[in-house]
This record gives C-alpha cells, sequence and structure tokens, in this order.
C-alpha cells in the first residue's frame, strides 16, 4: 500500500504546472444559479432541540416528499442527511417557512452560492483570463459574494458588462439559501435512539424566487453570443418544478444551447448536475439537455438518482448494493450509455471517474492532469474553508492521498483484470477511455458547499 501511496504522490507533483496552465484559457463562462448562500453549522445537540420545536414525531421521519411545506419538513429533511451523511437540496415556495428558517437556523457566515457563481469564482482565483458569470439577480450583497478581481465579470439586465463584485443593481431583490451543515461523528438523540452522523455532509434549503424559475438573462446571452467561449459550466436546472413550468423552460433551453454550441465550435460545453428532487424534471434534464453538451458532471448520489429515472431495474439493484468504487464505475458506465454524452465524470469520496469517447477532443492524459489539479484544489479548500485567494490554492499540494482512494483503486484494477491501472488510472473500458484519480482527503474539512461543482469545473478546464 504504501508503495501505491508514493506513487500517486510523485504523480501529484505535476499539479503545481498544471495549475499555472489555467492562465492560458481566455474565457469561461458560467450559467446559470447565481445566488447568496447562508451557512450554519448544526449540532446533534441543536438538531434536537428543533425536533422538540416542530413537535417532531418517530414516523415523520419516514417521508417521501422532499419539498418544504412546513417548518417540521425543513428539520426532518435535515435529520434524514445527517442520519444517512448524505446531500440534499429541497425547494421552498413559502415565504413565510423561509423567514422561520432565518429566525430559528441563522447563519454563520454568507457565501457565494449556487453551481454558476461557485464555479466562476473557482475560475477566477485559478486565472482564467476572463470569467463571465450569469446572474438574474445582482444587488450590492449578492455582487460582494463574487472575487473582487479584474478578470470576473457579469452582465446586468440592460446589457451593462462589468467586473462582477462593483456590480449594484439596486432593485434586484437578493437570493439567499439555507446551507446546513453537520459534522461526522456528531450524535443525535431522538426517541429514545441515537443517530451518528457517518460523513460530513449538508442539507439545502431553498427559497428562490428568480433560480427556480430559471430567469435567463438576456443581457447575458447577447453578450456570450457576441464574444464567444472556450468552456461554458451549465447547472441550476435542479431547482426547476412542474408546478413552475419547468418542463417548457427545459424544452426552451434546448435551442438555446445548441445555438450557443453552433456559433462556439471549439467551445466545450459541461452541465452540472444536481440533486433534483422532481424526477419529471431530473428525467428530462438528463434526456433533453444531456445529450447535447460534451461533458456532464455528477456525484454518486445524483448518479443513482439519475439511474433511478432512467434505467429503474439496475437501480432497484444498486441501492441495495454496497457503494463500492466498483459498483459506481458499473453506474457510469450505464449512464454514459443512456445519456450518449461524450463525456462523463463521477466524483465520490476517495476517487474520480471519467468515461469519456476516444475521439474526446481532450486526451486521456491530459484529463488526469485536470483531475489531479481539481483533487488538489478541492482538499484545500476542504482544510481551510475557502480559495478565495491564489496562495490558498495549493495548501494540499504535497499531501498523501487517503488510503481508502488507493483502496478504490485496487478494486477498480481488480474488477478489470488490470493490476497497471492503480498506478497509472487510465485504461480502455467498453470501447471508451477510462480515467481515474484516487484523491487527497481532508479529515473533518471545514466546509463541503460547492465541492462537486468545484471538482467537476476544475477537472474540465484544468485538463491541458
Amino acid at each position: 500500500m504504501e508503495d501505491l501511496l508514493e506513487i500517486w504522490r510523485k504523480a501529484y507533483q505535476i499539479v503545481p504546472a498544471q495549475l499555472a496552465q489555467m492562465k492560458k484559457v481566455s474565457r469561461a463562462v458560467t450559467a446559470f444559479n447565481t445566488n447568496i448562500d447562508a451557512v450554519v453549522k448544526i449540532s446533534g445537540k441543536r438538531l434536537a432541540e428543533l425536533a422538540q420545536i416542530v413537535d417532531l414525531r418517530p414516523e415523520d421521519l419516514v417521508c417521501t416528499e422532499t419539498f418544504l411545506h412546513s417548518p417540521k419538513d425543513v428539520v426532518r429533511g435535515i435529520i434524514k442527511c445527517f442520519i444517512n451523511g448524505i446531500a440534499e437540496e429541497w425547494l421552498c415556495e413559502d415565504r413565510n417557512i423561509y423567514e422561520w428558517m432565518a429566525q430559528n437556523l441563522g447563519y454563520d457566515r454568507l457565501q457565494m452560492g449556487g453551481q454558476a457563481g461557485i464555479v466562476a469564482n473557482v475560475l477566477a482565483v485559478l486565472g482564467v483570463k476572463e470569467v463571465c458569470a450569469h446572474t438574474s439577480s445582482v444587488p450590492k450583497l449578492q455582487a460582494e459574494q463574487f472575487l473582487n478581481s479584474d478578470n470576473l465579470v457579469t452582465v446586468d439586465k440592460n446589457g451593462f458588462v462589468g467586473k462582477a463584485y462593483d456590480m449594484n443593481c439596486v432593485e434586484d431583490e437578493p437570493l439567499v439559501h439555507q446551507i446546513i451543515e453537520f459534522a461526522r461523528g456528531d450524535v443525535f438523540e431522538f426517541a429514545g435512539q441515537k443517530y451518528v452522523c457517518p460523513k460530513a455532509n449538508r442539507f439545502i434549503a431553498t427559497y428562490d424566487t428568480a433560480n427556480v424559475e430559471l430567469r435567463i438573462n438576456q443581457g447575458f446571452i447577447k453578450y456570450i453570443n457576441k464574444v464567444g467561449f472556450d468552456y461554458m459550466v451549465l447547472s441550476g436546472f435542479h431547482n426547476l418544478t412542474q408546478t413552475r413550468s419547468g418542463l417548457e423552460k427545459i424544452e426552451n433551453t434546448v435551442p438555446l444551447v445548441q445555438k450557443l454550441k453552433q456559433d462556439n465550435p471549439h467551445g466545450i460545453i459541461h452541465l452540472e448536475l444536481a440533486s433534483t428532487q422532481d424526477k419529471i424534471i431530473r428525467k428530462a434534464i438528463l434526456q433533453k439537455l444531456a445529450p447535447i453538451v460534451d461533458s456532464v458532471g455528477l456525484n454518486e448520489r445524483e448518479a443513482l438518482e439519475a439511474a433511478e429515472v432512467l434505467i429503474p431495474e439496475k437501480f432497484t439493484h444498486w441501492q441495495k448494493a454496497e457503494l463500492s468504487a466498483p459498483l459506481l464505475l458499473d453506474v457510469l458506465r450505464a449512464l454514459k450509455e443512456q445519456l450518449h454524452t461524450p463525456r462523463v465524470q463521477l466524483h465520490f469520496y476517495g476517487t474520480y471517474l471519467t468515461l469519456q469517447n476516444k475521439d474526446f477532443v481532450i486526451a486521456p492524459e491530459a484529463n488526469k492532469r485536470g483531475m489531479m489539479l481539481a483533487a488538489t484544489v478541492a482538499a484545500s479548500k476542504a482544510g481551510l474553508g475557502n480559495i478565495e485567494r491564489p496562495e490558498n490554492l495549493l495548501w494540499a499540494n504535497g499531501k498523501s492521498i487517503g488510503l481508502s482512494s488507493a483502496d478504490n483503486m485496487r478494486a477498480l484494477a481488480e474488477l478489470l483484470h488490470n493490476p497497471a491501472f492503480a498506478e497509472n488510472g487510465v485504461t480502455e473500458y467498453f470501447g471508451a477511455d477510462l480515467i481515474a484519480v484516487p484523491t487527497i482527503i481532508v479529515e473533518n474539512p471545514k466546509t463541503l458547499v460547492g465541492m462537486g461543482d468545484t471538482i467537476s469545473s476544475i477537472s474540465l478546464v484544468g485538463a491541458r
């Protein structure tokens, strides 16, 4: 095992040089969801107090509904994620519930929220020459969540392009999401039972009138049509619901994405998935948007959610099995066949997997370098809590991969009957290129918000 750890430690030495390559990227754009995250760390003790406040009963924990109709739903959503160590996002359409959360949960800090906003900050600090972020609402409070950096711009609804940090559309309403984080090993006691949180994670409660309706800023679209892009990272569709014409909005977005691809033949469009509670919307995203982009990113939970609506017969088996690296590779292969997307990346604890067409524009070795850069920056973010300053990016550089990461690589190599795969992470798999990297693991991370977005965007844009 020590030999494998040393092999990958040496492989990761390429990361500083790979980071320097980011400055060669001319323009990356991110769309469509940008908001403000109100982040609070909740303890098991406080969770028990909240359960008492809303008069939660044991039978209330059994639920399939994932919308927030009452404060009780907020608490049981947190409990579900706490007990299982998972991340979910539930939507709220009632301002009274949002105000209850603000009063009873509060926040420890405000930070950039929404995949588009988070990715924009990440790519800007990494040195991309220009990053343009889509905003549906950009009051001063939102603008101040952007990095104070000249290479990060946004466009207001009137088409004015300016430094994102300096924007101040006074008529716009701040869009605030509650991010409730919890720690691995914390204990929640309820109805005579003790529950130990198996993994640090978070529950997101979203009340957002603009992003829930996917309001697309036409000023942004006009600017992108004019200047073009090297990379576009799309996200935010998980906020849609059938009740708010979500299917129609996806249908309307398809020709927009197709036109962007047509006008930017050398640009790469990536779709970042998220936990989508409305299954009809989830299926539409996967069947209508995923096939027309170049790349898709998702985590293990999102992968299983995708399987649930695309290949339910396999999902029934997978959800009962142990969530191992070999199983997730099987999930990845099956999903790629369903999505017809040239490149799909799956990130999970300890390992990133990419499965891409043999003729994909980014070579496997370059993809591997991008994934190692992403793993280092993600570990730095977990260890420090933020990567807003360039000197924070390589905090994890030189640290060893985790033992469980090495175990995953060995398990994959055994499955593939390819011992060398554990050491080099590149092979052919069912006619496609498979790339895997073991990751640096930070115990007791200071934050996990936006981690998947960070991983996916850097893996792709950093693959040079």
